[in-house]
């Protein structure tokens, strides 16, 4: 397994996500050091749904995300895809829940992209290579 500094990209996309359902997470939950989290939104043209894994961060009891695209000049599909619909499912090891999704306003993201950075330090470089503002995205858990 890798760290931020030297990350191991055996599980990526459909295997990592397809890895992470069949163990509740036992394998991918902990990626390259980094909890990991699957988001599942609903294509913007599609109407289907896209599953996602991602690395996250905890601010109370929402989740948090970055749409990095590794300093990418575009913005994720997933980012495009809650923009158009908020409402998404999470899952974190076993547990699958509903969430609300938003952008962090510029107040909040100071804040935010220092939470985001303690566990993946590798954001603050992905921003160098980017002119695009890279978006934190707030996950709330739907009550019921």
């Amino acid at each position: 397994m890798g760290t931020y500094e030297n990350p191991d990209y055996s599980l990526l996309g459909e295997d990592h996500v397809r890895r992470y359902r069949e163990t509740d997470g036992e394998v991918g939950y902990d990626w390259n050091g980094a909890p990991s989290l699957l988001l599942t939104t609903t294509g913007r043209q599609s109407g289907e749904p896209r599953t996602q894994p991602l690395i996250f961060a905890r601010d109370g009891d929402d989740l948090l995300v970055v749409a990095s695209v590794g300093g990418g000049p575009k913005h994720p599909a997933w980012y495009l895809n809650l923009t158009a619909d908020p409402s998404a499912e999470v899952q974190v090891r076993a547990d699958r829940f509903h969430v609300t999704a938003r952008t962090a306003t510029p107040e909040e993201k100071p804040r935010l992209w220092k939470i985001v950075n303690e566990g993946w330090p590798n954001y603050d470089v992905y921003q160098t290579r980017t002119d695009r503002d890279i978006p934190v995205v707030i996950l709330s858990p739907v009550r019921p």
